[in-house]
């Protein structure tokens, strides 16, 4: 297939051809034996018998080839903190922290609420729910108790993963308060709370309830946890929408379908390859965070870049600067986030070296002509609409540069992704 529109159009004329080609981009623990049952409709299953694990393929199968590589880079413009997680350490952490779960009496099956600030133990903790089989359900660490107590009731989880704060422009966002406040609340209370203690604010502690991170990362040091190897239609994932036409619903992600789309998107809408370092500046409590914080860039072999911090904080040349440092190949934003920018001193966006910049995407609301040249010109990169939701957990419409080099229109969020077919009615 020489054509985008060719390739595209395989994928809806034959949908089991199309994905059972995608499905090599992920490891598989048993072989699927049907690419879709869609005899239910409107309900699809995907690589139905198949078995695989995301936390299996973010992190285990990079080990041979990429153990020294970075895979996580957490960078806190609140606290000063940055360091670098290579694929290896990545794997220490998220088995200690799957060690932790499964000590505190988490399973298969079960449901955790992660209730963090962007601090890499968010990450471990989602990527150890994965690799035990639990289901976790990251909620916005900005949401007050009210809406962390609908979630609560909601998952009716069997632990909370939590922290004494955040922060915010340098000052302590409590979050224990606001989390001991939701479970009073609650119908269904969690039988125990994992604390990470930044220091950042003081936090009593519910005795029998909750318990220490840290001391528990150190009696699980060594501990080597197996995937839990989940057929494909199993849940991965609850993740609530924003609530912005109603009463937020909770959208429930398979597992091996979600891998194998992240996989392709990675390379087909992102042009992304291993080896290669990603920055998307969105939060983990959102689908973006999910999608393309954690889990996309790391199973397509890449460094993630995970950032605390304002986008104006020291200036607003700081995630210029984190390109420049970490030599980010692909950066995705949002529309809300540049028109911040663009109140700041324009010099700043030529101040530092952004020659390992390749795209800028933009996604989360309309992304208005005039916002977009203004950040194209300014960093002297192309810039890159996309449009997807929740519910789809990967873009619906974007603009493909691997299959075919398409041309980007500004005020146009591109043409429909493999596997949509999308009509204007």
């Amino acid at each position: 297939m020489t054509t985008y529109k060719e390739y595209h159009a395989k994928s809806l004329r034959d949908p089991a051809g199309f994905w059972s080609e995608k499905a090599r981009l992920i490891d598989w623990h048993q072989p699927f034996s049907q690419v879709l049952d869609y005899s239910k409709p409107p309900f699809a299953k995907w690589f139905v018998g198949g078995t695989t694990n995301l936390a299996h393929n973010a992190i285990d199968r990079h080990l041979a080839a990429r153990g020294d590589q970075p895979a996580l880079i957490y960078v806190s413009t609140e606290t000063g903190d940055e360091k670098t997680y290579t694929y290896r350490q990545l794997y220490r952490e998220v088995n200690r922290m799957a060690g932790i779960l499964k000590g505190l009496g988490v399973a298969s099956g079960d449901r955790v609420l992660i209730y963090m600030p962007m601090i890499p133990e968010a990450t471990f903790a989602m990527l150890a729910c994965a690799r035990i089989g639990a289901i976790h359900s990251v909620v916005f660490g900005g949401f007050a108790s009210v809406s962390l107590a609908t979630r609560i009731d909601d998952a009716q989880p069997k632990l909370i993963v939590s922290a004494d704060a955040g922060s915010r422009a340098g000052k302590p966002v409590p979050y224990k308060q606001l989390l001991d406040e939701a479970i009073a609340l609650a119908k269904f209370p969690p039988a125990k709370v994992l604390l990470v203690d930044r220091k950042l604010a003081e936090m009593k502690r519910v005795p029998g309830r909750d318990v220490d991170y840290s001391t528990l990362r150190a009696e699980h040091m060594n501990d080597e946890v197996p995937c839990e190897w989940l057929e494909s239609s199993e849940p991965s994932y609850i993740l609530y929408t924003s609530g912005t036409t109603g009463k937020p619903k909770g959208v429930q992600r398979d597992t091996g379908g979600y891998a194998v789309a992240l996989a392709t998107s990675m390379r087909d809408i992102f042009c992304c390859q291993p080896g290669e370092t990603y920055f998307s500046t969105s939060d983990i409590g959102w689908v973006v965070g999910h999608s393309y914080i954690v889990y996309g860039p790391l199973i397509n072999g890449m460094a993630t870049v995970m950032y605390e911090g304002l986008p104006i904080r020291p200036d607003g040349g700081i995630w210029w600067s984190i390109v420049e440092k970490y030599k980010v190949n692909v950066m995705f934003s949002s529309p809300t986030a540049i028109r911040v920018l663009k109140k700041q001193d324009p010099a700043l966006l030529k101040k530092y070296h952004l020659s390992s910049l390749r795209l800028l995407f933009l996604a989360g609301e309309p992304l208005d002509e005039t916002t977009a040249r203004w950040i194209a010109d300014g960093i002297g990169k192309p810039v890159i609409d996309n449009f997807w939701q929740t519910e789809t957990g990967w873009p619906i419409l974007g603009i493909s540069r691997d299959v075919e080099a398409l041309p980007s229109k500004f005020g146009s969020p591109g043409v429909p992704a493999a596997g949509y077919s999308v009509k204007i009615y």
